[in-house]
């Protein structure tokens, strides 16, 4: 395969390492900021996707504070994310303000999408942001996490992050020009390799442990973040954040640094993972007319439910049934067993009437259905 998946994709993260956010350490790079910003605004112009994950609190805080090395300590590395966030935020929110475009500051920690609640409100968050032409500004939220400070890094949050919002492509950018099949720093006979399949063992051999100290990662969490987005379908590069527009060259399918190519279908990885890996916590009977809608890709909504079976909180696994009792479908509902029973049978314009709020109008969307 070559990199036309890349230029069909329509929906791209974008990663960005310490390294460049902070010209190694130097302070914040305002010209590669800006350089980034322009090519996500003209990506935008040609009806691409595009949400941002940037690295540099830490480093930019270290550099505030006139510190030359990472420190240690839980408490000062969280004190150098809080100082950094703020100057990492504002400098990006001017750099697209010059084209017209408005950021968001989200920050998430990994708890955040491992419960399913919170993990249905980010992505309800993200979608919603990017319907509204906003460009989202993720960061991992170091300013609380702990275990994450010491081992997290932004390449898995990247690709966690594609997985949520079913992103066709990751684009994880970095000071080195790709994947190597060994060090090229201590090996002369070192190659780039250009594709790959993710998830590929031979990769994590090649790929060694972390590159700098500025940042956390390494080519190793770059390879392993890879593998994660493949699960869900996204295609991988690797590539120089230094080249010029690397990442409309990308998007556009020219080769640069390392294609790692996902087998599988986006929709068909994620709808796969909601059936087989999760817990379910309830049941809807539906009525025979849900059982159609469900039969032909449509979303369940409230009106279709007759009778809510269990107790559950949103973004739960549920089980669909027929009138009969056999199973139809399973996904992720968007509201309480509770709340889901007030709003059972009344049309999806009376849910705000009932409960007072309305976070969906779709008791289960389509996307976070699996059909059997």
């Amino acid at each position: 395969m070559s990199t036309t998946c890349l230029a069909a994709a329509k929906r791209f993260i974008v990663k960005v390492g310490s390294t460049l956010v902070t010209n190694n350490g130097q302070g914040l790079d305002l010209n590669a900021i800006s350089e980034w910003a322009r090519q996500v605004a003209q990506l935008r112009q040609e009806g691409k996707e595009v949400l941002l994950v940037s690295s540099g609190a830490i480093a930019f805080g270290m550099q505030r504070l006139g510190w030359r090395q990472r420190p240690k300590a839980v408490h000062e590395l969280q004190a150098c994310a809080a100082i950094g966030q703020m100057g990492l935020v504002q400098v990006y929110e001017n750099a697209f303000v010059r084209h017209g475009l408005a950021t968001a500051q989200i920050l998430l920690t990994h708890e955040d999408l491992a419960d399913r609640k919170r993990y249905l409100n980010a992505r309800a968050t993200l979608t919603a942001l990017l319907a509204l032409g906003v460009v989202p500004i993720i960061n991992e939220n170091d300013t609380v996490v702990t275990d994450e400070i010491k081992f997290g890094d932004n390449d898995t949050l990247g690709a966690l992050v594609a997985n949520l919002i079913d992103a066709d492509a990751l684009i994880i950018l970095t000071d080195q020009q790709g994947l190597y099949t060994a060090d090229p720093r201590h090996d002369p006979n070192a190659t780039l390799v250009s594709e790959a399949h993710a998830g590929d063992p031979a990769l994590e051999t090649m790929a060694g442990g972390a590159g700098s100290g500025i940042g956390k990662g390494g080519m190793i969490t770059k390879i392993l973040a890879a593998k994660r987005a493949a699960s869900s379908g996204a295609h991988t590069a690797i590539a120089s954040g230094r080249e010029k527009d690397v990442m409309l060259r990308l998007a556009r399918g020219e080769a640069l640094g390392t294609l790692l190519v996902s087998g599988t279908p986006t929709l068909n990885a994620r709808k796969q993972w909601i059936a087989d890996h999760l817990q379910v916590s309830g049941r809807l009977i539906l009525d025979a007319g849900a059982v159609k809608a469900l039969s032909a890709g449509k979303s369940l909504l409230p009106v279709g439910v007759v009778d809510v079976q269990g107790e559950f909180e949103r973004g739960a696994l549920v089980i669909c049934l027929s009138p009969e009792g056999k199973e139809i479908a399973r996904g992720l509902i968007n509201y309480s067993s509770g709340d889901a029973r007030r709003i059972a049978r009344h049309a999806s314009a009376d849910i705000e009437a009932l409960l007072g709020y309305e976070y969906e109008a779709e008791i289960i969307h389509r996307d976070n259905l699996m059909t059997r």
